[in-house]
């Protein structure tokens, strides 16, 4: 199954932020929104991710200045990205390997999606389910 399938589910709004919005407004954006990351986009195109991880990291290391930088100068930067088609057995692979939690989806260079290991990880455990269901059942008519 592919990432398509995991965002033909949802309505589409992907919470974003520019580069130029500040950390306090995409750290607001995160509490308000109660989400661990947003993608960060410069003229439609991702150039990065800032999450709650990267928050803390740079207040322990620029203290609460921070806060008024553009958040481009604490996001983790390239963004790590996945296409619509990818595999999502592909991208939790991917997720592991790079030890990080979201994924901009996009198609060319623009933003058409994010999803989270959680996302993911659901996914999986519903497809096991259902499989297991599917075992059952064949082994309960034989």
């Amino acid at each position: 199954m592919t990432i398509a399938h995991i965002l033909s589910a949802r309505d589409g709004t992907v919470h974003q932020c520019t580069c130029t919005a500040t950390v306090r407004d995409a750290a607001n954006l995160l509490a308000e929104k109660r989400i661990g990351a947003l993608p960060i986009v410069r003229d439609g195109e991702v150039v990065g991710i800032f999450s709650e991880r990267d928050l803390v990291y740079r207040l322990h290391s620029d203290g609460p200045g921070i806060l008024d930088q553009p958040v481009e100068a604490a996001m983790t930067a390239p963004a790590i990205t996945v296409t619509p088609d990818s595999a999502v057995m592909s991208a939790l692979s991917l997720m592991t390997r790079r030890r990080i939690r979201h994924l901009p989806v996009v198609e060319g260079t623009t933003l058409i999606g994010f999803v989270s290991i959680g996302d993911l990880v659901k996914y999986r455990i519903d497809k096991i389910e259902s499989e297991a269901a599917a075992l059952r059942d064949y082994i309960q008519s034989v």
